[in-house]
């Protein structure tokens, strides 16, 4: 146990949510490391644009990460690497983050890995991320005004998100794979009664295109006559699923039976001591705006929870 780094504040996580955390809880003169197996961000860094954060009309994702970990830094958080393997809570007071770079012993941790969106995994996909593919319709939905876009998916999101992309583009149209859909009847009514929004129902994507600088079409086939076709469109949100990055956690009982982290309204998990922030949780709206409000309180309560052991 030589190497048994010690913290009061562990942060998993260098994304909007966890740096700001981090912040909060290093103005509180307790000592705080962020761990991150990748560059601080988080999915910030794969943004070209932000326009919905409050202070600036457009900011470029990586530019934002970069002022949030200034900051972060500023208030006297520690950064460091390592993939984190496991959460071991000895008791109340003590928890080691154990990882492959080493093990950190903290008073109380804060969990915030965020999630991912789950991938056609289709020809052209990684190709046009950023470039005409989107899997944030709030984020980048503003890019297609007046143009015609496409939703792949059935459920809530896809169909939330294709309602919300209505009041921006030309025309949306949602793709579903089976017969059906699967959100809500109130999003499938709203959804129906809309004008700009029209389906395709049975049909799966098998490749997206594009001219080396955005999407241009993409390639569908039916999936009960296997007639295939090509449809235009410049945007494409996909809405398969999301997937929290909870793996190192689901030993601990604080995850519902997706993954997904429960918390209360001050990000307290089941055991006392970890938090949760950010897309980690169980939780409908994820934005950066959203996050930041997440660690604000996790670092504060962080501190509250230290100052009471």
């Amino acid at each position: 146990m030589a190497d048994l780094k010690q913290y009061d504040v562990v942060v998993i996580g260098a994304g909007p949510a966890g740096m700001t955390a981090a912040t909060y809880a290093a103005r509180a003169e307790l000592s705080v490391v962020m761990l991150d197996q990748g560059v601080y961000g988080g999915q910030m860094n794969n943004t070209a644009e932000v326009e919905n954060y409050p202070g600036f009309d457009s900011v470029m994702g990586p530019d934002l990460s970069e002022k949030m970990y200034s900051s972060t830094t500023h208030a006297g958080a520690e950064y460091a690497f390592g993939t984190v393997e496991s959460l071991e809570v000895v008791s109340d007071q003590e928890k080691i983050v154990h990882t492959d770079s080493g093990d950190f012993q903290a008073k109380a941790v804060i969990i915030a890995t965020g999630s991912e969106h789950v991938h056609l995994g289709v020809p052209g996909e990684e190709e046009y991320q950023g470039r005409g593919i989107s899997y944030c319709a709030v984020c980048d939905g503003a890019f297609f005004k007046n143009e015609d876009v496409a939703v792949i998916g059935g459920g809530d999101s896809a169909v939330e998100e294709g309602i919300y992309l209505a009041n921006i583009a030309a025309s949306v149209t949602i793709i579903v794979r089976s017969n059906q859909l699967k959100a809500q009847p109130v999003l499938q009514k709203r959804a129906r009664e809309n004008d700009k929004i029209k389906f395709i129902w049975n049909t799966s994507v098998q490749q997206i295109n594009g001219n080396e600088e955005q999407v241009t079409n993409v390639d569908v086939i039916n999936n009960q006559t296997q007639e295939t076709g090509k449809l235009p469109f410049s945007g494409v949100f996909i809405y398969v699923g999301l997937r929290p990055n909870t793996e190192a956690f689901q030993d601990l009982g604080i995850t519902d039976d997706q993954g997904w982290i429960v918390t209360d309204d001050h990000m307290k998990t089941a055991i006392p001591g970890v938090f949760a922030v950010g897309d980690v949780r169980q939780k409908n709206l994820r934005q950066i705006v959203t996050a930041v409000g997440d660690g604000g309180l996790a670092g504060q309560q962080a501190y509250d929870f230290i100052s009471q052991i």
